[in-house]
């Protein structure tokens, strides 16, 4: 933004203490004054026919007292120019870190050292400000690098597959519209995945009250073809749970966590536990299931789009396209909640969601 040039902070701090010197100053000389003049009579005579007087007086003490105020303004320019250098000065280290992060580097960190003061928590704030912006663009960095070879893979098997048919018209159709049909599903449902996700990203809701045991219901219903298929039990516990948020966003992270017991389940004879509940100020939701043993170093990468453990994503059918975690903790994050994974004692994982309950 273009704005006329005008006094520097420093330049006017220092006319202000300056400005104050002189006028506490003058003040200090006006009161001196009265009170002199106050007892010393116009015109008096002592034993040796000269005595102080208020002409005498004004002759000897105005030029002193010109000079004392010349002083005071010279002292207050030179000493407030100093000290507003000095109180100024972590200032100039923001700023400095700020072009620098303008620029495009995150990596600079102020570090301000000294005793805690107003420029300090500023400076502490800037730092983890910039911290926090240099995880989020390298994780997007990431997101994107993982999200554009993601839908490479389906792209190119199309077209692949497109080259095939051109290639041999009297190749079977049947199997090739079938794999194109598959491919052609990974992409949308990809590109599906990352829009929702992006959408929880900017955390721009329209909010509704809703149940959490009533959704838990309804995702349950909607995947018990799915339960039944893999042979696992839905097992929903537990009461009303109410919360704030959108509904179908809630939906979907209810959905994502279900799917993801099931799937992730043991092969048969599995069982999947839902459980709503409203604990003090929050209302509480944990999925689990009886799945393989996980171990503790690879909880917190459940999370991380595409991946699943330190493994990359499987062509599972039912496996999705690795955004059902970090989806649902997206979510959770945008309803101001908490999502903290735990693998279960008995095998499989634990998940719990808890969110501001609406009273």
């Amino acid at each position: 933004m273009h704005r006329r040039p005008g006094l520097s902070a420093r330049l006017k701090l220092t006319l202000s203490y300056a400005g104050f010197l002189a006028v506490a100053g003058a003040l200090l000389l006006a009161v001196v004054w009265g009170f002199l003049l106050r007892y010393v009579p116009d015109t008096s005579q002592g034993l040796l026919g000269i005595s102080p007087n208020r002409y005498v007086l004004l002759q000897l003490f105005a030029p002193a007292a010109a000079v004392a105020m010349v002083f005071l303004l010279v002292f207050g320019l030179v000493g407030g120019w100093i000290l507003a250098g000095q109180m100024l000065a972590p200032l100039t280290q923001i700023t400095d870190a700020a072009r620098l992060a303008g620029n495009g580097s995150l990596s600079h960190r102020i570090r301000m050292k000294g005793r805690q003061d107003e420029f300090h928590e500023l400076s502490d704030a800037f730092d983890s400000m910039l911290e926090q912006l240099e995880s989020h663009v390298a994780e997007q960095q990431r997101f994107a690098a993982n999200a554009s070879h993601e839908l490479r893979t389906p792209l190119a098997i199309s077209r692949t597959l497109l080259d095939v048919a051109r290639q041999d018209p009297t190749r079977a159709r049947g199997e090739l519209i079938e794999r194109l049909h598959s491919a052609n599903m990974r992409a949308i449902n990809l590109t599906e995945a990352l829009l929702l996700l992006s959408r929880s990203d900017r955390g721009n809701l329209t909010r509704e009250r809703v149940d959490l045991s009533l959704i838990a219901e309804e995702a349950a219903e909607t995947l018990l073809p799915l339960a039944e298929q893999r042979r696992t039990t839905l097992d929903l516990t537990g009461g009303a749970a109410p919360t704030s948020g959108s509904a179908e966003l809630l939906l979907r992270m209810v959905t994502n966590l279900i799917q993801n017991a099931i799937v992730h389940n043991l092969p048969t004879d599995g069982t999947v536990t839902v459980h709503t509940e409203a604990l003090g100020g929050t209302s509480v939701l944990r999925v689990e299931n009886n799945g393989r043993r996980l171990a503790p170093e690879l909880i917190p990468t459940l999370t991380e789009p595409f991946q699943r453990g330190t493994e990359r994503v499987s062509t599972d059918q039912h496996a999705g396209v690795g955004l059902g975690l970090a989806i649902v903790h997206s979510i959770v994050r945008a309803h101001q909640g908490t999502l903290d994974l735990a693998p279960s004692p008995n095998g499989g994982l634990l998940v719990t969601v808890r969110l501001p309950r609406t009273p």
